[in-house]
């Protein structure tokens, strides 16, 4: 669980500095540079999804799989493959121009909140709340920053991009339900 612990806490933590300590984050900014800010947050970022993958596949075997903090809802696992889905499709709205976009201010972080609660709803071992919560924490606190700061997209909606965000986002389901669920998690879905 170490690994675990230390992803939440570089990858978590790295997030919620940016989000909830703005001018810090902006002094760091200004004295390494633009680019080499994003840099060391990319980095750190990355490290943090790395030990959070290291640490989620150590706590697939062993004792760890009975590390269980309440039992997932296992019933309800159609509701999170139709919370995940639309978490891809937001995911891909955030990166276009569409009314989704517009409507929804915060898509991305609206659909890791989505995809993360999905999975908290059916997956109840410790590393599971760990790995789940700490995307589902920095989710949140973008959404309620975000709305607190009134940071709204400014852009002229297009159908295209919602129909393009849409596209991708079943193309996305579709992998990782048949492809990386069952292929490298070894933990199948669809069924």
């Amino acid at each position: 669980m170490i690994f675990i612990y230390l992803g939440s806490l570089l990858f978590g933590g790295v997030h919620l500095l940016s989000i909830l300590f703005p001018g810090l984050r902006d002094s760091f900014k200004g004295q390494l540079g633009e680019r080499a800010w994003k840099g060391v947050h990319a980095l750190v970022s990355l490290a943090g999804i790395v030990l959070l993958i290291i640490g989620y596949g150590q706590s697939r075997a062993g004792p760890a799989t009975a590390d269980l903090l309440y039992e997932g809802w296992y019933g309800l696992r159609h509701l999170t493959m139709l919370l995940v889905l639309i978490a891809f499709i937001l995911i891909g709205a955030s990166h276009g121009k569409g009314y989704l976009k517009k409507w929804l201010r915060n898509p991305m972080s609206l659909g890791v909140g989505l995809w993360a609660v999905g999975h908290l709803l059916v997956n109840g071992q410790r590393a599971d709340v760990w790995l789940f919560g700490t995307f589902l924490v920095v989710a949140v606190a973008d959404i309620a920053m975000s709305e607190i700061r009134g940071k709204r997209p400014q852009h002229t909606p297009r159908v295209r991009s919602d129909i393009v965000a849409v596209i991708i986002g079943m193309v996305l389901y579709v992998i990782f339900l048949f492809g990386f669920h069952p292929y490298v998690l070894n933990v199948p879905v669809a069924g």
